[in-house]
């Protein structure tokens, strides 16, 4: 037996038809938001789906996998994996014009449990998420300054550079010490760090008052968050493009390697940033679409979206890679000056002798003659390509590599406050899209009371989501996040996708689902979206999830510390998860997973109970 939607007391028992629900459409018009126009939706959803992970994760897993050969399985896994399921969501969405706790509820009661597990996911990724833009505003705050505070090492009460950081750099020190004040370990918690618990509050507070009434603040405020993130990148790309070496960094980006095509990892980690960078199976996407009229064009909305989320991550890759090959070259020229003045000295020759172009002739023809001193000298490797890849992602290439290139330009506050205010900008509006999936849901299934406004759930989300935050602040709190990060968006989004097509096409039907589209848009969905929703979307995602399961679960779990005690140091040092961690991450990846089945055998037992009571009074009763 084929579920459709649940039979509707106002319609006699009948599944309801297009006539059906374009009435109960029209009933709810007066009660239920809408766009402005359809620029604020775009721009909304542009806003939600391209975020930091486009600026800071997508160059680097072009670093690591072949440069230009990684946006050819990107592109690939784009189209055949990005668009359909993002093409679904909006119609999904659109048609049934709820939340994804009521779009899967109104399908079948049992499938409640899949927009549930969407709400708990955009629930627990904002926590942290807005974490990030606390950092962010502390660096905000500090770029008012010249010179930047994490350009030179600090001096203690001798006037002599702190230890820590000449053994590492001011950079890195400024980032683990002064920023995070981080501990060696993740049990080590440390007190709750008063600069970074003041950040979180008005990171948290502008959240609040964009989000205060859902998509009539938020609406207008992505005419600036969505817009102002390119305008920045495009003066960081013309700024990028006058520094010397830029081209350097360009080139090692796209310069291909052919072989990485043949690395089946290759594939797995641009499905997963293809998947993670549109925001999918979070439930922002489908309360967004619901708010649209019925004959909107969603199926060129996802296309329009996806073509610009893409070609976001490429073009923030060449600004990225524009300034870290500025960084690199600034690094080999030092390395080179240094080894030169190191030789300068060691052999009293007169400046300008030697030079980049003539010194290995010269460092030759001293290691010929006098090799004893030559022996004696400190002198460094310096090779371009070891520069340029000294790839970092994620925080340390916002906060550590972007940093000290900053630092080398001239008018660095300028550059700084630039790059801080587009960071901000656009976790702001990844972060619209993650409060919109907790509060819509919460309204659908009826457990705060009705009279609250939206004022006031939004509020309670957002003080809930900063109180559990607060460990975040600790000193240990970037490694809890890294944790959060790794666990509580990664399977269960997974999961939720894969339930999400398997749902459309199995269980409301693919042929229900194709006349709905054709009432909204005018024409059926081709061929393309058939095999992708049936076939190819479905089985990439459990490809990605079967693989994902096989190398996290076969290794022990370990994180990456800073521990000025160690041995390597100023290398990070990797250490093993404390056993109950396990706990944390089984709550983070499992418990939105098996709220799906769980869900599902509280409404069959519910239904049950209904029918014996039902039967018992002799008097038929309505069990949904």
């Amino acid at each position: 037996m084929r579920f459709g939607l649940l039979p509707n007391p106002g319609l006699d028992g009948r599944i309801p038809s297009h006539a059906d629900l374009e009435k109960l459409e029209a009933e709810e018009a007066g009660d239920r938001p809408k766009w402005d126009n359809k620029a604020q939706y775009m721009l909304t959803c542009v806003g939600f789906c391209v975020g930091l992970g486009n600026v800071w994760r997508f160059p680097y897993l072009c670093q690591s996998h072949g440069g230009g050969a990684f946006m050819i399985p990107f592109l690939i896994l784009l189209v055949l994996e990005g668009i359909p399921l993002l093409h679904l969501e909006f119609a999904i969405g659109q048609r049934l014009r709820k939340s994804s706790v009521g779009v899967w509820t109104s399908i079948n009661p049992y499938l409640a449990g899949v927009g549930i597990a969407s709400m708990l996911v955009s629930f627990m990724v904002g926590m942290y998420y807005n974490t990030i833009m606390a950092w962010v505003m502390w660096y905000f705050f500090n770029s008012f300054q010249d010179p930047l505070p994490w350009s030179q090492c600090p001096l203690n009460d001798n006037l002599i550079g702190v230890s820590e950081c000449a053994r590492s750099s001011s950079v890195d020190y400024f980032w683990y010490r002064e920023t995070l004040n981080i501990s060696t370990k993740i049990d080590d918690s440390g007190g709750l760090q008063w600069w970074m618990l003041l950040c979180l509050i008005c990171a948290w507070a502008v959240l609040y008052v964009c989000c205060i009434r859902g998509i009539e603040t938020t609406g207008k405020a992505v005419y600036i968050t969505s817009t102002l993130p390119y305008v920045v990148l495009t003066i960081f790309l013309v700024r990028g493009l006058t520094l010397k070496g830029s081209s350097n960094g360009i080139k090692f980006l796209f310069t291909p390697e052919v072989s990485e095509l043949m690395n089946p990892t290759t594939w797995l980690d641009a499905g997963a940033q293809v998947f993670y960078s549109f925001s999918l199976a979070a439930g922002g996407l489908i309360s967004f679409s619901s708010y649209n009229p019925v004959h909107n064009n969603c199926e060129q909305d996802a296309v329009i979206i996806s073509v610009i989320n893409g070609c976001t991550s490429i073009y923030a890759a060449i600004v990225i890679y524009s300034v870290i090959g500025f960084r690199a070259t600034e690094s080999f020229d030092d390395c080179f000056n240094g080894n030169i003045l190191e030789l300068i000295n060691a052999f009293d020759l007169p400046e300008g002798n030697i030079t980049q172009s003539n010194y290995d002739e010269v460092l030759q023809s001293l290691n010929s003659t006098q090799p004893e001193i030559i022996q004696t000298l400190n002198l460094q490797t310096c090779d371009m390509q070891a520069f340029l890849s000294q790839g970092v992602e994620g925080t340390g290439l916002a906060f550590i590599v972007f940093t000290e290139a900053i630092t080398k330009m001239p008018v660095s506050p300028l550059w700084s406050v630039l790059f801080f205010v587009m960071l901000f900008c656009l976790g702001l509006s990844t972060m619209f899209g993650s409060v919109e999936g907790v509060v819509v849901p919460l309204q659908d299934l009826n457990i705060l009371p009705k009279k609250w406004p939206k004022e006031v759930i939004t509020g309670l989300v957002c003080f809930v989501s900063f109180a559990i935050a607060l460990i975040f602040t600790q000193r240990s709190g970037e490694y809890w996040l890294a944790l959060f990060d790794s666990f509580a968006g990664s399977i269960p989004l997974l999961i939720i996708a894969f339930c999400e097509m398997m749902i459309v096409s199995y269980v409301y039907g693919i042929d229900r689902f194709n006349k709905d589209i054709e009432f909204m848009i005018g024409h059926k969905p081709n061929i393309f979206w058939q095999a992708t929703w049936r076939l190819v979307s479905p089985l990439l995602v459990f490809v990605i999830f079967v693989f994902y399961m096989v190398t996290t679960v076969t290794k022990d779990l370990t994180y990456i510390t800073w521990n000025p005690q160690f041995e390597n140091f100023p290398n990070l040092e990797e250490q093993f998860y404390p056993r109950w961690v396990y706990v944390i991450i089984f709550i983070l990846s499992g418990v939105p997973c098996l709220v799906i089945p769980a869900v599902a055998i509280f409404k069959y037992i519910q239904k049950r109970c209904c029918w014996f009571e039902s039967r018992s009074a002799k008097v038929p009763l309505r069990c949904h």
